[in-house]
């Protein structure tokens, strides 16, 4: 009854269902995986973002870099504004608006420095026109913010150029920036949250970052691609019991997919050869 299972057109059939549950299982342990980073990413900044305020000295160095364990940790740091070492960076959104962050190093009174993105303004009205960007605070300050690992092409996505107008940058590289300024450079940088005493006038804040659902797509599409599995599976058995019910049905019925011989048996109903009936019509001649 089964034996059509080893047609030609069963066996794609079967090549198909086997090709198409691994790449459903591969493509569903793909999206927990996700899932399962994007999950400890998001507890990670949660955590950092509600965490106290340390010293930028104590999560960072000169020539150092951020650990990922740290992103988004608020920290606090004192010094001056270098304003003639303020640099824009170009290309970057906000509120769906294109614009730059302002960036401005604050030196420390040991002689260190550490980048300050003060926040975002507006770009001109022309792709060559400068923004109206408000000056720092010329006096000592105390700056609270984010600390930010040092951007590249590879984490930001962003792919640097040369040929930029003078003071401005694509990417916030503290080792590219620090190569140009007469003191070291903090690694990383920090991505101010308040100011305190507080500027007369500064940039627009940048906002904290969405957490997001953790992952929760990811948690939702892996578990689909696992019910494909299943509605592969169970339309490859579907469709096999279907066709052994039309091979039954058609045996029963003694149809041609029956296997039994088109011709009809012996019997009262069968027409005469012709040789026996040929007599018979020539005597009625």
């Amino acid at each position: 009854m089964y034996r059509f299972l080893l047609t030609p057109r069963w066996l794609a059939l079967h090549v198909v269902v086997l090709l198409v549950i691994p790449a459903f299982v591969l493509l569903g342990q793909w999206q927990f995986g996700r899932f399962t980073e994007r999950s400890t990413s998001s507890d990670q900044i949660t955590r950092n973002l509600a965490a106290t305020p340390v010293a930028v000295e104590e999560l960072t160095s000169p020539g150092g870099t951020v650990s990922v364990q740290d992103k988004y940790r608020p920290v606090t740091v004192r010094g001056r504004y270098d304003a003639d070492a303020q640099l824009l960076v170009r290309r970057r959104v906000q509120n769906k608006v294109v614009g730059f962050y302002v960036l401005t190093p604050l030196i420390s009174p040991k002689g260190t420095g550490v980048l300050v993105n003060r926040g975002w303004v507006k770009a001109g009205a022309t792709a060559d026109a400068l923004p109206e960007v408000p000056a720092p605070s010329s006096g000592e300050v105390t700056v609270t913010g984010r600390l930010r690992p040092t951007e590249t092409e590879e984490t930001s996505g962003i792919r640097d150029r040369a040929g930029l107008p003078t003071g401005q940058v694509l990417l916030i590289n503290t080792e590219a920036i620090g190569g140009r300024l007469p003191y070291r450079l903090l690694g990383g940088y920090v991505e101010l949250t308040e100011q305190s005493p507080a500027a007369a006038a500064a940039p627009d804040p940048v906002p904290a970052p969405d957490v997001g659902g953790g992952g929760g797509l990811n948690l939702a599409y892996g578990v689909q691609w696992w019910l494909f599995i299943g509605v592969a599976i169970g339309g490859w058995v579907l469709l096999i019991r279907r066709e052994a019910a039309d091979l039954r049905a058609a045996a029963a019925t003694g149809g041609p997919e029956s296997g039994e011989p088109d011709e009809l048996p012996d019997g009262p109903g069968r027409p005469a050869p012709a040789e026996q009936t040929a007599p018979a019509e020539r005597a009625g001649t």
